[in-house]
């Protein structure tokens, strides 16, 4: 076999460093994204669940519990993968939902963290674990995925159960979150991007009737969480606004 060259292998250095300088240099937006993203979940819980929901109770007096927010989407990621021993068992996992789900643990890890402190500290704790590089869609390991989604859960059980300190506990969690992104495919920037449009698609809801239980979740076959990202990808710039749009259009024509 032969050697490559010295212009061969620098080439080849080059190339190998690139995605880690893109990261990097996308990395510089995280924080503006993060703050966006914090005010965007208070904002939203303020408006569904009253002010001072921090203190664990909403507007109509039922109690608010993140971490069993948490715990039960936890459930539904690892549904959306071919966990059983008796059904479907070649079956490939849904990695869009997967996406989704992890997303809607976002939802409820923030506002578990805003419980806990402001948005600037919540920002400052979230910044450096969001540089990372998630893996490939195609590298997608499932049996890591599902046990790293179910330290999420042990995690939340640990805090319910206080065996570990709510404080240190949004810092396991928050690493926690991340190594789980990792491993699923989801890049930070595509966090984001979902996460605007699950935040649309979570108003959008509560102005049609949701907490009533009014609202129509099924559109033309797809649940609207498909009907969401399926927008999305038509997006070039993505917006609260131009999202809840296309949204109404869908709605109305049902």
């Amino acid at each position: 076999m032969n050697k490559p060259t010295e212009n061969e292998s620098l080439k080849n250095v080059v190339e190998d460093c690139l995605p880690l300088a893109q990261l990097l240099e996308e990395s510089s937006s995280f924080p503006s994204k993060l703050e966006e993203m914090f005010l965007l979940q208070k904002k939203l819980n303020d408006e569904t669940n009253g002010l001072n929901w921090e203190l664990g109770i909403n507007k109509f007096g039922k109690e608010i519990n993140w971490l069993r927010c948490i715990h039960m989407e936890v459930a539904e990621l690892i549904d959306s993968t071919p966990w059983k021993h008796w059904k479907n068992i070649a079956a490939d996992p849904d990695l869009e939902n997967i996406h989704i789900e992890l997303v809607d643990i976002w939802h409820f890890l923030m506002s578990y963290i805003l419980q806990e402190t402001n948005i600037p500290k919540a920002v400052s704790l979230v910044n450096t674990h969001c540089i990372y590089e998630a893996v490939a869609i195609e590298d997608v390991d499932v049996k890591s995925l599902i046990q790293e989604s179910e330290t999420l859960s042990y995690i939340a059980l640990a805090i319910e159960t206080k065996n570990m300190p709510p404080f240190s506990g949004v810092e396991r969690f928050i690493d926690q979150f991340f190594i789980t992104c990792k491993i699923a495919g989801l890049k930070f920037t595509d966090l984001q991007k979902i996460y605007i449009g699950k935040n649309c698609l979570n108003q959008f809801r509560q102005d049609h009737g949701y907490k009533e239980g009014s609202y129509i979740k099924v559109w033309n076959g797809n649940e609207d969480n498909v009907v969401m990202m399926q927008i999305l990808d038509k997006m070039e710039d993505i917006s609260l606004l131009k999202v809840y749009e296309e949204l109404e259009k869908v709605y109305k024509n049902l």
